[in-house]
């Protein structure tokens, strides 16, 4: 049985200044929800949530969740956790602690208050995948001691606690892996590759490709993954997951980059670099689970996300001094 929103919580959003964490508030004021938004802003930003500065329903705290945090809500959506390798490589220590420790710290809040909690796991814990696509039931393929290693075993430790935490104290616990996510509100200098060639593409200069740009993934946009994640909170208490979240469309750099090129009419040209430690070569949800568990799959395709995309950009990189 579903869990509908037919009256208003208060909700709490970690990471809730970023680039996806910004979205899922909007949606839950939408919902008429009240929105706690806690964000240390190391990678998110104040500009994301700015337009939300005056709205009666909205709080922000600026709190790093890796300290105990001692309040009330109703439901806890766990964010929280630099998402690129540029800012989760920055400092891998901490990095780890805020999926580790961030994770005990939400944990023992929603267990305070016996509320349902939402983890935002990520398609990283399959490492470099030697199944493909991949299920939920994949063990996954990471080195642990690698540079990467501080998201990929962070998030696989969080994905842990929970479920240690619904079977030790019966907690009401939610888990989605996300795969790559785009739109709006990308910061324009995390080193993701949706960004990066956009970027790149409207300030003229080179598409860089790593590797020989036949390595794939697949793009989702962000109003689609936020729909995902709500249903998983209003899915019944036997839901726990892990759930893939992600569009199953596979795209290669290189069909991404020409992508970009063309719908910015741009005149930068594609180099190629080599390709990172451990940069997985593909990576392609199933989505078997999410269509039958939460009726829920992406509905935009990329093209018609990049161009949401590209138009925010134009405006960025404008405003932040890139052209």
């Amino acid at each position: 049985m579903t869990r509908p929103y037919d009256s208003r919580k208060r909700v709490l959003v970690t990471g809730g200044a970023g680039f996806l964490g910004s979205h899922l508030v909007d949606r839950l004021l939408e919902r008429k929800h009240e929105v706690l938004c806690l964000d240390n802003l190391f990678t998110g930003t104040k500009r994301n949530i700015d337009h939300l500065h005056n709205h009666p329903r909205f709080e922000f705290m600026r709190h790093d969740v890796t300290f105990p945090l001692y309040i009330e809500v109703d439901q806890i959506f766990n964010l929280a956790c630099p998402a690129s390798p540029v800012h989760y490589q920055h400092d891998p220590v901490q990095t780890t602690k805020t999926s580790v420790h961030g994770a005990i710290n939400m944990l023992g809040l929603a267990k305070r208050l016996q509320c349902p909690i939402l983890q935002a796991s990520t398609s990283e814990v399959y490492g470099n995948p030697n199944v493909h696509p991949q299920t939920e039931d994949y063990w996954g393929n990471v080195n642990p001691i690698g540079p990467r290693s501080c998201y990929d075993e962070g998030k696989r430790c969080a994905e842990t606690l929970f479920f240690d935490y619904h079977r030790q104290h019966n907690l009401d616990i939610k888990v989605v892996r996300i795969f790559n996510t785009y739109g709006p509100r990308m910061h324009h200098a995390d080193g993701r590759v949706v960004s990066n060639f956009i970027v790149q593409a409207l300030t003229g200069q080179d598409i860089t490709i790593f590797g020989d740009g036949s390595q794939t993934r697949s793009f989702c946009y962000v109003d689609d993954l936020v729909e995902g994640i709500l249903r998983m909170m209003d899915s019944g208490t036997g839901v726990t997951g892990p759930v893939n979240l992600g569009n199953p469309g596979e795209f290669s750099m290189l069909e991404l980059a020409e992508t970009v090129l063309r719908l910015t009419k741009s005149n930068s040209k594609i180099v190629h670099r080599p390709l990172p430690q451990d940069d997985p070569l593909q990576r392609r949800p199933d989505i078997t689970q999410a269509k039958k568990r939460l009726d829920w799959e992406p509905t935009i395709a990329l093209e018609e996300g990049l161009k949401m995309t590209i138009d925010y950009f134009r405006i960025l990189v404008k405003d932040v001094g890139l052209v």
